[in-house]
């Protein structure tokens, strides 16, 4: 099929063009204001730094074979050639833009040729997760989609064979960048396999065993998380059906910064669903429906906290709610002018959902910068601890990272998780002070869930020998008096750092 005979919505240009697009709201930023990516980079910054930085008297890092090394290794030639901060913002940029690539490419290889009912799905490119920061999950998703299209192609063109090679290749990579894109990538390549083989004629039992034989080429990674001597991240799985959990990963889907919006637009996703169910001019394809009920039991049946990842269902809802949208595709009894309304329709819908994302990154990039100007006051290598609240729009709670990153110092804000990340805190004289979450704060002791401390609590038991510093970063109101034996030297409204005086 030449480009002539394409819809102008599915022409090479279009496709080009949606992906470009997907990349406009990180270009702005300086540092991508994503929750947890400060912390990230700090930690990427002890990597780079090697075994003589100033950084390892905080920080001990042993490279370890674990599924969640995505941008970790990528960032090693990435900082070669561009600095540790374009580099990551460079990576950063790249995966919703591979996402949005992903969704195209599916449906292009399901429906041979894009409808114009998958550009809805393009604004999941930034749900919560890629806001969150979850930065290998989100890289392993957008290569599981990429991936996932090729492996649709490979049996369309029955080279089963070929595909076997390439995949033992391709699962053990999609693994290494992060555990849950091999899983996504499972459940997408085992439905295609069951309803392949149910199309050729097979009953729905031996279209189960011949796509479970077909998937076994998916295994080698599974195989060797069971097998190999650390199961820390294995054995760290827990808080099955939690009910709240699973409902607020469906609430909070599009969740930005605009309340209303937000909810509108997961109010117009779930309408063009149930308008497919009840209508007649849509209708859904039977290989992407069958995905996307399984990722909807994945969702209700996996525990918040799998092989070490927190959030099973924010991360998954997302994209079971995509390939529900991709399955779509306009019936016969579609007329070219509703079909050509959809396309319309679906390219606004994601042109409004990016330009207020450009807008929301743009607001919060602007207020971390401001609070990051008190790192020009901050010595190199100096023993810093931060409280902040937890503020969804600013994403505050781990800009102390930058710390690391900026003045290789020690910043209380890192991940000490083994078996999940080749780096852990050595820092010991500060217990309970010295890992996430203790740089994040409550005003009350009401508001804490019993996770995290109340502000004062904070100032008045953490060990000042221990620190050099105390940045509060848009903290909650605090009795002025605990910081007393400590002397400001830079505020910017209510953000203020402190040097503690040890005498």
């Amino acid at each position: 099929m030449g480009q002539g005979d394409l819809n102008w919505w599915e022409r090479r240009a279009t496709i080009v063009a949606l992906t470009l697009f997907a990349m406009v709201p990180l270009l702005w930023p300086t540092v991508p204001p994503l929750v947890d990516l400060p912390g990230h980079m700090g930690r990427y910054r002890v990597e780079l730094d090697g075994a003589g930085s100033v950084l390892r008297q905080f920080y001990n890092f042993h490279w370890a074979l674990v599924g969640n090394l995505g941008v970790d290794l990528l960032i090693v030639p990435m900082a070669k050639l561009f600095g540790l901060e374009l580099g990551v913002k460079l990576i950063v940029i790249a995966i919703p833009a591979l996402t949005v690539l992903g969704m195209l490419a599916i449906a292009q290889e399901v429906h041979g040729r894009v409808p114009p009912t998958a550009l809805f799905a393009l604004p999941l490119a930034y749900s919560v997760p890629l806001l969150f920061g979850f930065l290998n999950f989100a890289l392993s998703m957008a290569l599981a989609l990429l991936a996932f299209a090729l492996w649709l192609r490979l049996a369309r063109l029955d080279r089963l064979q070929l595909r076997t090679f390439v995949f033992l290749v391709i699962s053990p990579l999609i693994w290494l960048a992060h555990t849950y894109g091999l899983g996504f990538l499972g459940i997408l390549a085992f439905s295609a396999e069951l309803v392949r083989h149910h199309d050729r004629g097979e009953n729905w039992p031996g279209s189960f065993v011949k796509a479970a034989i077909g998937c076994f080429v998916l295994a080698p990674p599974i195989v060797f998380m069971l097998v190999a001597p650390s199961g820390a991240a294995l054995a760290n799985t827990g808080d099955w059906l939690n009910w709240s959990a699973k409902w607020e990963a469906v609430s909070v889907i599009l969740r930005d910064r605009w309340f209303w919006f937000d909810a509108l637009s997961r109010v117009i996703l779930a309408a063009l669903i149930v308008f497919a169910i009840v209508g007649s001019r849509l209708v859904f394809a039977k290989k992407l429906t069958v995905s996307a009920l399984l990722l909807l039991a994945a969702c209700i049946v996996l525990p918040r906290v799998t092989f070490g990842g927190s959030f099973t269902e924010l991360r998954l809802a997302p994209f079971a709610l995509a390939m529900a949208i991709i399955a779509m595709v306009p019936s016969k009894a579609a007329s070219a002018q509703f079909v050509n309304a959809m396309a319309i329709t679906g390219i606004v819908f994601f042109g409004v959902r990016v330009i207020a994302n450009t807008a929301s990154l743009a607001m919060a990039s602007a207020r971390q910068e401001r609070a990051l100007a008190a790192l020009e006051h901050l010595p190199v290598g100096s023993r810093l601890i931060s409280f902040t609240s937890a503020s969804w729009t600013d994403r505050m709670e781990h800009l102390a990272g930058m710390a690391i990153v900026r003045r290789r110092s020690f910043s209380n804000d890192q991940w000490n998780l083994t078996g999940l990340n080749p780096m852990s805190v050595v820092k010991n004289d500060a217990p309970g002070f010295n890992s996430d979450p203790s740089q994040t704060v409550t005003a009350k002791v009401a508001d804490s869930g019993g996770l995290v401390l109340p502000i004062d609590a904070a100032l008045s038991r953490f060990p000042r020998n221990a620190f050099d510093y105390l940045w509060l970063i848009n903290p909650p109101a605090y009795d002025v008096g605990l910081t007393r034996g400590m002397t400001p030297v830079w505020r910017d409204g209510t953000d203020v750092l402190f040097r503690i005086d040890h005498k």
